[in-house]
Parts: C-alpha cells; sequence; structure tokens
C-alpha cells in the first residue's frame, strides 16, 4: 500500500484546477457580440420589416492570415418580433485603420419564416460589411449592413437587406 502522503498529493492534485496558457489565451481572444436592429429595411411596402435581435461568436485566435487578409470563423444567429429565425456559421475578414475596424464577412445558414417573410428556401446566405470602434481595451461598438438571399437557388428570392447597431466584448 501507498503511504498516506501520496493520497494526499493525488487528491490535491485532482480538486486543485489546472490552467493551462493556451486555454487562458482562447478564452480572451473571444469576442460576443449583441446586436438589434431592422429586417427588411428597404421594404417598399413596410408589412415585412420587423426588429431584429441577435448574437454572435467570434474567434479571432482561430485566425488565418491570407495575401487578402485576415480571416476568422463567426457563428451567430437572430430573431425577429415576427417569429423569423437565422442561424448562421461562416467567415469574416478584419482590416483595422486606427480605432476602425472594417469587417467584410459571408454565412451560409438556415432561415425559418415564422410568421416573416418568406425567402423562398431554408438555405439563405448572408453577406455583411460591418464597421466598428475600439471604445474601450476589449470593447467595440459597431454598425453593419447586411443583404440575405438564396442566390436564385430556390424558387422565389425576394432577399432582405438589414442593418443593426451591435456592441462587442472580448472575454
Amino acid at each position: 500500500m501507498y503511504p498516506k502522503k501520496y493520497y494526499f498529493l493525488l487528491l490535491l492534485l485532482f480538486f486543485v484546477p489546472m490552467k493551462s496558457e493556451g486555454e487562458e489565451v482562447l478564452k480572451k481572444n473571444s469576442e460576443y457580440s449583441v446586436y438589434g436592429g431592422t429586417f427588411d429595411t428597404i421594404d417598399k411596402e413596410g408589412d415585412d420589416q420587423a426588429n431584429l435581435y441577435g448574437f454572435e461568436h467570434n474567434n479571432p485566435f482561430l485566425f488565418r492570415d491570407t495575401f487578402v487578409g485576415r480571416f476568422s470563423p463567426i457563428t451567430g444567429g437572430f430573431i425577429t418580433d415576427k417569429k423569423s429565425v437565422y442561424l448562421y456559421t461562416g467567415v469574416e475578414a478584419q482590416y483595422a485603420v486606427g480605432p476602425l475596424n472594417i469587417i467584410p464577412s459571408f454565412a451560409p445558414g438556415y432561415y425559418e419564416p415564422g410568421d416573416g417573410k418568406d425567402l423562398g428556401m431554408a438555405l439563405e446566405f448572408k453577406s455583411e460589411i460591418k464597421l466598428n470602434f475600439n471604445i474601450f481595451e476589449d470593447s467595440k461598438i459597431g454598425y453593419s449592413y447586411s443583404h440575405i438571399s438564396n442566390n436564385d437557388w430556390g424558387e422565389r428570392n425576394p432577399g432582405v437587406d438589414n442593418q443593426q447597431i451591435s456592441f462587442t466584448k472580448n472575454f
């Protein structure tokens, strides 16, 4: 049998939380955004316009530098007050000009119309351009404009244009 001091050492190792430097870097570089705005901004009749509320996650630690910029994955979704839902995952590029960040993105996703506008099919593509400003060390505020459509793959393709105001925080 092992001496009692080894049992104590095993218990100590089991209950003391271990953190690696890599975990801390991964955590610190995760960006979470909340946003709100208008769904179908340029609807001429106004009957399909709705408020939208969303959430997005970006981990710039998983970036790839290329000859056209720095790319990283994004995942998110939004819901409208007409119960339309859009869930997406894609990629964004990041270009910094002083405190201004220019962030174009592309994300395919799943769309459910709910009581809102029928976009033609469940698979829809979101193209977006976002401008945000560093307001604090780990916080940004921004404006974005996006277009969602199915690229004429569905029987109908009315498309929608959206605009949002976002708040982003690194955790």
